[in-house]
Protein backbone atom coordinates (compact mmCIF):
# COMPACT_ATOMS: atom_id res chain seq x y z
CA UNK A 1 0.00 0.00 0.00
CA UNK A 2 1.11 3.53 -0.99
CA UNK A 3 0.90 6.84 0.17
CA UNK A 4 0.37 9.30 -2.74
CA UNK A 5 1.46 12.77 -2.44
CA UNK A 6 3.00 15.62 -5.09
CA UNK A 7 6.35 16.47 -3.84
CA UNK A 8 8.88 17.23 -5.97
CA UNK A 9 11.62 17.62 -4.23
CA UNK A 10 13.93 15.10 -1.87
CA UNK A 11 15.99 16.40 0.80
CA UNK A 12 18.63 14.67 2.85
CA UNK A 13 20.36 16.18 5.93
CA UNK A 14 23.68 14.60 6.31
CA UNK A 15 23.92 12.42 9.43
CA UNK A 16 26.22 13.25 11.69
CA UNK A 17 28.84 10.26 11.67
CA UNK A 18 29.59 8.04 14.21
CA UNK A 19 32.20 7.92 16.40
CA UNK A 20 32.27 4.06 16.40
CA UNK A 21 32.88 3.50 12.21
CA UNK A 22 32.85 -0.41 12.73
CA UNK A 23 29.29 -0.18 13.82
CA UNK A 24 28.14 2.61 11.65
CA UNK A 25 29.65 0.54 8.86
CA UNK A 26 27.73 -2.56 9.28
CA UNK A 27 24.43 -0.58 9.98
CA UNK A 28 24.61 2.06 7.27
CA UNK A 29 25.00 -1.16 4.54
CA UNK A 30 21.77 -2.48 5.91
CA UNK A 31 19.35 0.16 6.70
CA UNK A 32 21.21 3.24 4.77
CA UNK A 33 22.33 5.04 7.66
CA UNK A 34 20.64 6.45 10.61
CA UNK A 35 18.67 9.73 11.24
CA UNK A 36 19.91 11.93 14.04
CA UNK A 37 16.82 12.93 15.90
CA UNK A 38 17.04 16.50 16.48
CA UNK A 39 20.05 17.27 15.07
CA UNK A 40 19.90 15.96 11.12
CA UNK A 41 17.00 14.84 8.58
CA UNK A 42 16.62 11.88 7.35
CA UNK A 43 14.42 12.07 3.82
CA UNK A 44 11.56 13.58 1.95
CA UNK A 45 8.30 12.43 1.58
CA UNK A 46 8.22 9.97 -1.21
CA UNK A 47 7.31 11.74 -4.79
CA UNK A 48 5.12 10.48 -7.20
CA UNK A 49 3.51 12.82 -9.36
CA UNK A 50 4.92 16.68 -10.34
CA UNK A 51 2.07 18.13 -7.87
CA UNK A 52 1.86 18.89 -4.25
CA UNK A 53 -0.46 19.41 -1.62
CA UNK A 54 -1.26 21.70 1.33
CA UNK A 55 -1.77 22.41 5.44
CA UNK A 56 -2.10 24.88 7.92
CA UNK A 57 -5.51 26.69 9.58
CA UNK A 58 -6.48 29.30 12.15
CA UNK A 59 -9.14 31.41 13.06
CA UNK A 60 -9.62 34.69 11.17
CA UNK A 61 -8.71 38.30 11.41
CA UNK A 62 -9.97 40.88 8.42
CA UNK A 63 -11.03 44.24 7.52
CA UNK A 64 -13.98 45.90 7.46
CA UNK A 65 -14.33 45.07 3.55
CA UNK A 66 -13.49 41.24 4.01
CA UNK A 67 -15.75 38.95 4.14
CA UNK A 68 -15.47 35.79 6.66
CA UNK A 69 -17.02 33.19 5.23
CA UNK A 70 -18.74 30.04 7.23
CA UNK A 71 -20.03 31.36 10.48
CA UNK A 72 -23.43 30.45 9.68
CA UNK A 73 -24.95 27.53 8.07
CA UNK A 74 -26.11 28.18 4.72
CA UNK A 75 -29.65 27.26 3.01
CA UNK A 76 -29.93 23.74 2.05
CA UNK A 77 -31.26 24.69 -1.28
CA UNK A 78 -28.33 24.57 -3.45
CA UNK A 79 -26.17 23.79 -0.28
CA UNK A 80 -22.75 23.01 -2.09
CA UNK A 81 -23.18 25.54 -4.91
CA UNK A 82 -23.52 28.04 -2.21
CA UNK A 83 -20.65 27.07 0.00
CA UNK A 84 -18.53 26.83 -3.15
CA UNK A 85 -19.31 30.40 -4.03
CA UNK A 86 -18.75 31.89 -1.15
CA UNK A 87 -15.52 30.41 0.12
CA UNK A 88 -13.92 29.89 -3.59
CA UNK A 89 -12.16 33.47 -3.45
CA UNK A 90 -10.24 32.52 0.29
CA UNK A 91 -8.94 29.28 -2.08
CA UNK A 92 -5.21 29.84 -3.74
CA UNK A 93 -2.90 27.67 -6.18
CA UNK A 94 0.50 27.56 -5.04
CA UNK A 95 3.52 27.06 -7.17
CA UNK A 96 6.15 25.38 -6.28
CA UNK A 97 9.24 27.50 -7.93
CA UNK A 98 12.95 25.80 -8.31
CA UNK A 99 16.20 26.38 -9.32
CA UNK A 100 16.83 24.31 -12.99
CA UNK A 101 20.18 23.32 -12.50
CA UNK A 102 20.76 24.31 -16.16
CA UNK A 103 22.28 27.38 -16.35
CA UNK A 104 21.55 27.76 -20.05
CA UNK A 105 17.51 28.12 -18.61
CA UNK A 106 15.44 30.94 -16.70
CA UNK A 107 17.74 31.91 -13.54
CA UNK A 108 14.08 32.55 -12.23
CA UNK A 109 14.16 29.17 -11.73
CA UNK A 110 11.45 26.40 -12.85
CA UNK A 111 7.92 25.05 -11.77
CA UNK A 112 8.37 22.28 -9.80
CA UNK A 113 4.74 21.21 -8.46
CA UNK A 114 1.72 22.93 -7.52
CA UNK A 115 -1.22 22.78 -4.95
CA UNK A 116 -3.49 23.97 -3.04
CA UNK A 117 -4.19 26.41 0.21
CA UNK A 118 -6.63 28.32 2.06
CA UNK A 119 -6.26 32.04 3.13
CA UNK A 120 -7.23 31.76 7.32
CA UNK A 121 -6.09 35.69 7.73
CA UNK A 122 -6.04 39.04 6.92
CA UNK A 123 -4.43 41.92 8.61
CA UNK A 124 -4.11 46.06 7.00
CA UNK A 125 -1.04 44.78 4.96
CA UNK A 126 -1.00 41.25 4.92
CA UNK A 127 -2.56 37.93 4.61
CA UNK A 128 -2.15 34.46 5.47
CA UNK A 129 -1.95 31.31 3.87
CA UNK A 130 -2.11 27.39 5.17
CA UNK A 131 -0.98 24.79 3.30
CA UNK A 132 1.04 21.41 3.27
CA UNK A 133 4.74 21.31 3.86
CA UNK A 134 5.02 19.32 0.72
CA UNK A 135 3.89 21.51 -1.44
CA UNK A 136 6.79 24.33 -0.61
CA UNK A 137 9.41 22.50 0.65
CA UNK A 138 12.75 22.59 -0.98
CA UNK A 139 10.73 25.91 -2.74
CA UNK A 140 13.79 28.49 -4.29
CA UNK A 141 10.35 31.04 -4.22
CA UNK A 142 6.83 30.54 -3.95
CA UNK A 143 4.00 31.96 -6.45
CA UNK A 144 0.29 32.31 -5.25
CA UNK A 145 -2.44 32.20 -7.87
CA UNK A 146 -5.94 34.18 -6.39
CA UNK A 147 -9.36 33.45 -7.60
CA UNK A 148 -9.70 35.71 -10.41
CA UNK A 149 -5.82 34.98 -12.15
CA UNK A 150 -3.65 37.18 -10.37
CA UNK A 151 -0.12 35.56 -9.47
CA UNK A 152 1.74 37.55 -6.61
CA UNK A 153 5.02 36.44 -4.81
CA UNK A 154 4.60 34.67 -1.26
CA UNK A 155 7.18 34.20 1.31
CA UNK A 156 7.31 31.56 3.74
CA UNK A 157 6.38 32.26 7.46
CA UNK A 158 7.07 28.93 8.68
CA UNK A 159 7.01 24.82 7.76
CA UNK A 160 6.84 22.01 9.91
CA UNK A 161 7.30 18.70 8.00
CA UNK A 162 6.57 15.97 10.84
CA UNK A 163 3.19 17.16 10.85
CA UNK A 164 3.45 18.52 6.51
CA UNK A 165 2.03 21.41 7.64
CA UNK A 166 3.04 25.65 6.26
CA UNK A 167 2.12 29.12 6.92
CA UNK A 168 2.79 31.75 3.84
CA UNK A 169 2.54 35.15 3.67
CA UNK A 170 1.04 37.70 0.79
CA UNK A 171 -0.18 41.23 0.53
CA UNK A 172 -4.00 41.68 1.02
CA UNK A 173 -3.99 43.93 -1.95
CA UNK A 174 -6.26 41.38 -3.46
CA UNK A 175 -7.93 39.09 -0.46
CA UNK A 176 -11.49 40.24 -0.31
CA UNK A 177 -12.72 36.79 1.78
CA UNK A 178 -10.91 35.04 4.63
CA UNK A 179 -12.02 30.97 5.51
CA UNK A 180 -13.02 30.37 8.85
CA UNK A 181 -12.32 26.98 11.06
CA UNK A 182 -15.16 24.24 12.47
CA UNK A 183 -14.95 22.32 15.21
CA UNK A 184 -13.03 18.48 13.89
CA UNK A 185 -13.64 16.92 16.99
CA UNK A 186 -17.72 17.35 16.16
CA UNK A 187 -17.67 15.54 13.43
CA UNK A 188 -19.61 12.35 12.79
CA UNK A 189 -18.77 9.23 10.56
CA UNK A 190 -21.34 9.85 7.53
CA UNK A 191 -21.68 13.27 7.68
CA UNK A 192 -21.47 14.85 3.94
CA UNK A 193 -18.29 17.02 3.27
CA UNK A 194 -16.66 18.71 -0.10
CA UNK A 195 -13.10 19.22 -1.21
CA UNK A 196 -11.86 22.27 -3.00
CA UNK A 197 -8.32 22.21 -5.04
CA UNK A 198 -6.38 22.35 -7.69
CA UNK A 199 -5.74 18.63 -9.03
CA UNK A 200 -3.52 18.17 -11.83
CA UNK A 201 -2.21 21.93 -11.77
CA UNK A 202 -3.61 25.90 -12.23
CA UNK A 203 -5.41 23.87 -14.96
CA UNK A 204 -8.52 22.44 -13.16
CA UNK A 205 -8.45 25.21 -10.28
CA UNK A 206 -10.80 25.04 -8.01
CA UNK A 207 -12.40 22.07 -8.70
CA UNK A 208 -15.27 20.58 -6.53
CA UNK A 209 -15.83 17.30 -5.21
CA UNK A 210 -18.56 15.81 -2.78
CA UNK A 211 -18.10 12.94 -0.12
CA UNK A 212 -18.83 12.15 3.21
CA UNK A 213 -16.55 11.57 6.52
CA UNK A 214 -15.80 7.64 6.05
CA UNK A 215 -13.50 7.49 9.37
CA UNK A 216 -12.46 9.78 12.40
CA UNK A 217 -9.20 9.34 14.16
CA UNK A 218 -7.10 7.62 11.65
CA UNK A 219 -3.39 6.92 12.08
CA UNK A 220 -1.13 7.15 8.80
CA UNK A 221 2.23 6.45 8.36
CA UNK A 222 4.68 9.04 6.38
CA UNK A 223 7.79 10.12 5.57
CA UNK A 224 9.54 13.27 5.91
CA UNK A 225 12.42 15.23 5.84
CA UNK A 226 12.50 15.01 9.54
CA UNK A 227 11.93 11.01 10.00
CA UNK A 228 9.13 8.70 9.88
CA UNK A 229 5.72 10.01 11.27
CA UNK A 230 2.51 8.74 12.60
CA UNK A 231 0.15 11.52 11.00
CA UNK A 232 -3.13 12.04 12.51
CA UNK A 233 -6.01 12.45 10.09
CA UNK A 234 -9.58 12.51 8.88
CA UNK A 235 -10.88 9.73 5.98
CA UNK A 236 -12.77 10.62 3.37
CA UNK A 237 -14.00 9.25 0.21
CA UNK A 238 -14.23 12.66 -1.53
CA UNK A 239 -11.73 12.90 -4.47
CA UNK A 240 -8.26 13.91 -3.77
CA UNK A 241 -5.74 14.48 -6.25
CA UNK A 242 -2.53 15.40 -7.40
CA UNK A 243 -2.94 19.28 -6.40
CA UNK A 244 -5.47 18.94 -3.64
CA UNK A 245 -2.54 19.37 -1.33
CA UNK A 246 -3.41 22.32 1.12
CA UNK A 247 -6.98 22.81 -0.57
CA UNK A 248 -9.72 22.67 2.50
CA UNK A 249 -12.60 19.64 3.51
CA UNK A 250 -15.44 21.65 4.29
CA UNK A 251 -18.22 20.79 6.24
CA UNK A 252 -22.12 21.42 5.08
CA UNK A 253 -21.90 25.21 7.22
CA UNK A 254 -19.10 25.98 4.85
CA UNK A 255 -16.47 25.82 7.78
CA UNK A 256 -13.01 24.06 7.10
CA UNK A 257 -12.48 21.16 8.97
CA UNK A 258 -9.19 19.86 7.57
CA UNK A 259 -6.43 20.12 5.32
CA UNK A 260 -6.54 17.83 2.42
CA UNK A 261 -3.09 16.21 2.84
CA UNK A 262 -3.06 12.41 1.02
CA UNK A 263 -4.13 9.56 -0.58
CA UNK A 264 -3.54 6.37 -0.96
CA UNK A 265 -2.71 4.91 -4.55
CA UNK A 266 -3.10 1.38 -5.19
CA UNK A 267 -4.31 -0.69 -8.14
CA UNK A 268 -7.61 -1.43 -7.02
CA UNK A 269 -8.25 1.38 -4.42
CA UNK A 270 -10.35 4.21 -4.52
CA UNK A 271 -12.02 6.72 -2.40
CA UNK A 272 -9.25 6.87 0.63
CA UNK A 273 -8.53 10.46 1.37
CA UNK A 274 -6.98 11.98 4.21
CA UNK A 275 -7.12 15.69 5.60
CA UNK A 276 -5.36 16.79 8.69
CA UNK A 277 -7.89 17.71 10.98
CA UNK A 278 -8.65 21.74 12.29
CA UNK A 279 -7.64 20.74 15.89
CA UNK A 280 -4.66 20.00 14.85
CA UNK A 281 -3.84 22.05 12.14
CA UNK A 282 -4.88 25.44 14.20
CA UNK A 283 -2.60 25.17 17.27
CA UNK A 284 0.41 23.92 15.16
CA UNK A 285 -0.07 26.74 12.89
CA UNK A 286 -0.78 29.58 15.74
CA UNK A 287 2.94 28.13 16.56
CA UNK A 288 4.43 28.54 13.32
CA UNK A 289 3.10 31.91 13.02
CA UNK A 290 4.41 32.76 16.15
CA UNK A 291 7.85 31.38 16.29
CA UNK A 292 7.99 30.45 12.23
CA UNK A 293 9.17 26.67 13.57
CA UNK A 294 7.53 24.07 15.59
CA UNK A 295 9.63 23.62 18.83
CA UNK A 296 10.19 19.91 20.14
CA UNK A 297 12.37 18.31 22.79
CA UNK A 298 15.90 17.35 21.48
CA UNK A 299 17.26 13.53 22.04
CA UNK A 300 20.47 13.93 19.90
CA UNK A 301 20.81 10.43 18.51
CA UNK A 302 20.44 8.16 15.37
CA UNK A 303 17.82 5.59 15.45
CA UNK A 304 17.43 2.19 13.47
CA UNK A 305 14.47 -0.19 14.51
CA UNK A 306 16.00 -3.33 15.55
CA UNK A 307 13.84 -5.18 13.18
CA UNK A 308 15.59 -3.77 10.42
CA UNK A 309 18.49 -5.31 11.73
CA UNK A 310 19.36 -8.88 10.45
CA UNK A 311 18.62 -11.68 13.30
CA UNK A 312 21.98 -13.25 12.84
CA UNK A 313 23.69 -10.28 13.85
CA UNK A 314 21.35 -9.16 16.65
CA UNK A 315 21.92 -13.02 17.68
CA UNK A 316 25.61 -12.68 17.83
CA UNK A 317 26.44 -9.17 18.59
CA UNK A 318 23.96 -7.69 20.74
CA UNK A 319 23.15 -9.94 23.59
CA UNK A 320 19.34 -9.34 23.83
CA UNK A 321 17.41 -11.88 25.78
CA UNK A 322 15.10 -13.56 23.54
CA UNK A 323 12.24 -11.53 24.25
CA UNK A 324 13.20 -8.90 22.96
CA UNK A 325 12.43 -8.57 19.36
CA UNK A 326 11.39 -4.60 18.84
CA UNK A 327 12.88 -1.28 20.10
CA UNK A 328 15.03 1.35 18.69
CA UNK A 329 18.66 0.61 18.34
CA UNK A 330 20.84 3.93 19.24
CA UNK A 331 23.23 4.61 16.19
CA UNK A 332 25.52 7.70 16.76
CA UNK A 333 25.15 10.28 19.49
CA UNK A 334 25.42 13.79 18.57
CA UNK A 335 28.15 15.37 20.97
CA UNK A 336 26.94 17.44 23.65
CA UNK A 337 23.55 16.74 23.64
CA UNK A 338 21.43 15.03 25.91
CA UNK A 339 21.82 11.66 25.04
CA UNK A 340 25.24 12.35 25.25
CA UNK A 341 24.83 13.74 28.74
CA UNK A 342 23.41 11.20 29.94
CA UNK A 343 25.45 8.63 29.04
CA UNK A 344 23.25 6.86 26.40
CA UNK A 345 25.83 4.94 24.01
CA UNK A 346 25.83 3.17 20.84
CA UNK A 347 24.24 -0.62 20.11
CA UNK A 348 22.21 0.57 23.30
CA UNK A 349 18.12 -0.46 22.32
CA UNK A 350 15.55 1.26 23.99
CA UNK A 351 12.34 -0.06 24.82
CA UNK A 352 10.51 1.90 26.67
CA UNK A 353 10.50 5.94 27.99
CA UNK A 354 8.79 6.85 31.26
CA UNK A 355 7.19 3.16 31.42
CA UNK A 356 5.88 3.50 27.39
CA UNK A 357 6.79 0.85 25.36
CA UNK A 358 8.82 1.89 22.15
CA UNK A 359 8.49 -0.50 19.77
CA UNK A 360 10.56 1.67 17.01
CA UNK A 361 11.60 4.89 15.90
CA UNK A 362 8.13 6.66 14.89
CA UNK A 363 6.78 5.18 18.53
CA UNK A 364 9.85 7.03 19.92
CA UNK A 365 9.13 10.54 18.01
CA UNK A 366 5.53 10.23 18.90
CA UNK A 367 6.10 9.66 22.56
CA UNK A 368 9.04 12.36 22.37
CA UNK A 369 7.03 15.07 20.68
CA UNK A 370 3.46 14.84 21.96
CA UNK A 371 4.25 12.91 25.60
CA UNK A 372 7.25 15.03 26.43
CA UNK A 373 8.16 18.99 27.13
CA UNK A 374 11.22 20.81 26.79
CA UNK A 375 12.69 20.87 30.20
CA UNK A 376 11.52 17.50 31.21
CA UNK A 377 13.82 14.40 32.73
CA UNK A 378 12.36 11.49 31.48
CA UNK A 379 13.22 7.45 32.13
CA UNK A 380 14.30 5.92 29.09
CA UNK A 381 15.13 2.07 29.98
CA UNK A 382 17.33 0.60 27.68
CA UNK A 383 19.39 -2.73 27.07
CA UNK A 384 23.03 -2.52 27.22
CA UNK A 385 25.02 -5.70 26.34
CA UNK A 386 22.37 -7.88 27.60
CA UNK A 387 21.69 -6.14 30.92
CA UNK A 388 18.69 -3.62 31.27
CA UNK A 389 19.83 -0.49 31.92
CA UNK A 390 17.59 3.00 32.89
CA UNK A 391 19.01 6.17 31.72
CA UNK A 392 18.02 9.28 33.32
CA UNK A 393 17.49 12.20 30.30
CA UNK A 394 16.86 15.72 30.47
CA UNK A 395 15.66 16.85 27.21
CA UNK A 396 16.50 19.84 26.12
CA UNK A 397 15.14 22.56 23.02
CA UNK A 398 17.30 21.98 19.50
CA UNK A 399 20.05 24.66 19.45
CA UNK A 400 20.78 26.77 16.02
CA UNK A 401 23.50 24.43 14.71
CA UNK A 402 21.53 20.91 14.92
CA UNK A 403 18.74 21.93 12.16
Amino acid sequence: MGYYDETNTRHQDKVERSRRPWFTSIVSGIVGGAMVLGVTTFTDINQNAPTNQGSEVTLTEEKENTVEVGAQPLSSKNEIADIVESLSPAIVGITNIQASGNPFQNAQGVESGTGSGVIFKKSDDAAYIITNNHVIEGAQSVEVTHFNGEKVKASVVGADPLTDMAVLKISSEHVTTVASFGDSTALRTGESVIAIGNPLGLEFSRTVTEGIISGKDRSVNITTSDGDWALDVIQTDAAINPGNSGGPLINMSGEVIGINSLKISQNGVEGLGFAIPSEDVVPISDELMEKGKIQRPFLGVGLIDLAELPEAYVRDSMNLPKEISTGVVVGNIAPSSPADSAGLKEQDVIVSMNGTEIKGASDLRKYLYTEAKIGDEIDVKVYRNGKAVTVKILLSERDATSA
